[in-house]
């Protein structure tokens, strides 16, 4: 049963931590990148996730190129930040771990689709799923088509920065590389990307 208005709500950091994440909790952490002190695994998690799955989700998607597969990425790395939780010597930085998570699930995504489909016996297309029907749309855009072309840390690089409007030094943190590689992946992408694009044109 939820309280009642009269009763009075501990909030983390308090004497007592709630027993359960409540959506009053959620709403008051909903930017949530550092996680309150005294939380378990299962209260930050799920916070995390009510705060970021959605985001993780629409980069995952551009990266691995199905909702399908980058649904099942960013699941992944929420069980495993979870298995994991006490573990991390900064639990402040748990969304970096997530995203640099996200990064490199997808890169293995990529790299076992690329075995498959070296090896796999040639036969008529499939059919489109109705799953993919929501993904059709944003891959008939001339610059996801461009941003598929790319090489992978190059289109990593550049979903990071416009997509996920992350800084150099967080998506050097997310795909495991110097700041000044980022500069230089993201640099070479623009100019493929834009050459690229001036072929649709």
């Amino acid at each position: 049963m939820p309280p009642n208005d009269s009763e009075e709500r501990k909030l983390p950091g308090s004497d007592e931590r709630p027993t359960d994440v409540t959506t009053e909790t959620l709403v008051a952490d909903r930017s949530l990148g550092a996680v309150p002190v005294g939380w378990d695994a299962d209260m930050a998690v799920t916070a995390l996730y009510s705060a970021h799955y959605r985001s993780l989700v629409r980069l995952a998607v551009l990266l691995v190129r199905d909702v399908a597969s980058a649904e099942e990425v960013v699941q992944d790395a929420f069980v495993a930040i979870h298995g994991a939780w006490r573990r991390l010597r900064d639990t402040d930085k748990a969304l970096a771990y997530l995203r640099q998570s996200v990064v490199n699930r997808s890169r293995s995504v990529l790299r076992h689709r690329a075995v498959v489909e070296r090896y796999a016996p040639k036969g008529l297309p499939d059919a489109p799923s109705a799953e993919n029907g929501a993904i059709g749309e944003l891959e008939r855009t001339a610059v996801i088509e461009a941003l598929r072309g790319l090489p992978t840390r190059q289109r990593e690089a550049l979903v990071l920065r416009y997509y996920g409007d992350l800084s150099e030094a967080e998506i050097a943190n997310a795909m495991g590389i110097s700041k000044g590689a980022v500069k230089s992946h993201t640099a070479r992408g623009m100019a493929a990307l834009r050459m690229a694009l001036e072929q649709f044109s």
